[in-house]
């Protein structure tokens, strides 16, 4: 098992440098088993895609990168199951081998599998549930190095493990839904009249499986709109040069406008594999080397415009801030602690320039305005609500935490971030100033 000691690590983005100084790497369940009984405090770190202390712990870190794929499909039952610290781009790149794929991608294919579950981070699309939902089975180690096995078929409860949050155990493995392999043509229109947009809000958002649409709040127009089109859905030759008064690229495009296409996923309608498409940075090529805090609060799908038009209204104090932001859809689930649970919902995403100070300032007021349409933070990105706005957001919360108590009594798996936003305590930072 290799192991750093003494070392300051920080996430991809740069904004959050790690409380713990040691991190181990094991390389079999034995190694990870022995580490997690014999620890205080524990926390698996993934591929360092979270931009705020939830990873983080005053104990040891486990990196589950080293323990090998391992990916099996199983054709009969239409699942794959797969280790968890594996990346979603390695493990759509075998899908795409042996002829399968995942219903959806998030925008960055470089995520690990474990992590993007334990936060409920999603793709887009008003039929497409977060990642965390093509879950059918975890296997997780808890606080004594015990494995525990849970699946949707057989455990009571099951919507109450996948999202976790770390805070149940070390999932070390995780079985998830696949289907045939199919393939998308990707669409970018660019400066749509808000006007239309908002007027026709559904008929944008359901034009393709997948759509995101991109701005920085200013002006009178959406700057660019994604849409990612399965083949079979028969609308793929529906793209005219004109929509609802905006322009069909010609050329392929970064969400930011100015920066080189070469990062993004294949443009111009020209179809090919899902996989390579439906995230909108390529896996061969890292969308950019961070220095960034990103933003997300996820709410009914019923406030979409009363809350896009309440950003609007602040663009002048956010946009100084901003390097993009993204609209997107997703479709409601049961699992307990998603954003999404129980309900068809829109995330409002915010990618800002590294201004720690300038964005924790700012973060206040956006959740303030969209406090009455009872938004909730992204589990992995920066936000300033605590437990008192938090907890009264999920109905199943104190359900939760009774099972993760019973898991792990001692608080093993517990850290400030959590005391803070769940449980009500004080919490510390490591963030960048």
């Amino acid at each position: 098992m290799a192991v750093q000691a003494d070392t300051i690590e920080w996430n991809w983005a740069g904004n959050y440098s790690y409380g713990a100084t040691t991190i181990h790497q094991p390389t079999t369940l034995e190694e990870l088993r022995t580490l997690v009984a014999g620890a205080a405090k524990v926390r698996a770190l993934g591929s360092r895609h979270s931009f705020n202390s939830l990873a983080d712990t005053d104990g040891v870190l486990v990196n589950l990168s080293a323990l090998a794929p391992d990916i099996r499909v199983d054709a009969a039952q239409s699942t794959v199951t797969v280790s968890a610290g594996t990346t979603y781009g390695i493990l759509a790149a075998e899908l795409k081998r042996q002829g399968y794929a995942l219903h959806n991608l998030a925008s960055l294919p470089h995520i690990s599998i474990a992590g993007a579950i334990a936060t409920a981070t999603h793709g887009s699309g008003d039929g497409n549930g977060n990642l965390a939902t093509a879950v059918v089975a975890l296997q997780f180690m808890d606080a004594a190095g015990e494995l525990h096995n849970v699946t949707r078929q057989r455990t009571p409860d099951f919507a109450a493990y996948v999202v976790g949050l770390g805070l149940l155990g070390i999932v070390t493995e995780v079985t998830l839904q696949i289907e045939a392999d199919f393939k998308v043509a990707q669409h970018v229109y660019t400066e749509l009249p808000w006007d239309a947009v908002l007027a026709h809000f559904d008929e944008v958002t359901s034009r393709a499986y997948s759509v995101s649409l991109f701005t920085d709040w200013r002006g009178d127009t959406v700057g660019q709109v994604w849409f990612k089109q399965r083949l079979e859905d028969g609308r793929t030759g529906d793209y005219p040069a004109s929509f609802l008064g905006g322009t069909a690229a010609t050329f392929e495009m970064h969400p930011l406008p100015g920066v080189s296409a070469v990062n993004c996923t294949p443009q111009l309608g020209i179809a090919g594999q899902g996989s390579d498409r439906l995230s909108h940075f390529r896996m061969d090529f890292l969308p950019s080397s961070g220095n960034e805090i990103q933003s997300e609060y996820l709410l009914p799908r019923e406030h979409a415009v009363a809350a896009i038009n309440a950003m609007r209204e602040l663009s002048a104090t956010i946009s100084p801030l901003l390097l993009v932001a993204e609209i997107r859809t997703i479709a409601a689930d049961d699992l307990w602690l998603s954003p999404n649970y129980g309900r068809d919902g829109i995330g409002l995403h915010f990618t800002w320039r590294l201004h720690p100070e300038g964005v924790q300032a700012v973060l206040p007021l956006i959740e303030e305005a969209l406090a009455p349409f009872a938004a909730r933070p992204h589990w992995g990105k920066v936000f300033a609500a605590d437990a008192v706005t938090v907890v009264p957001l999920y109905p199943k919360l104190a359900d939760f935490l009774a099972l993760a108590v019973s898991l792990d009594p001692g608080g093993k798996f517990r850290n400030d971030f959590l005391d803070r936003t769940i449980f009500g305590g004080s919490a510390g930072t490591h963030e960048r100033k």
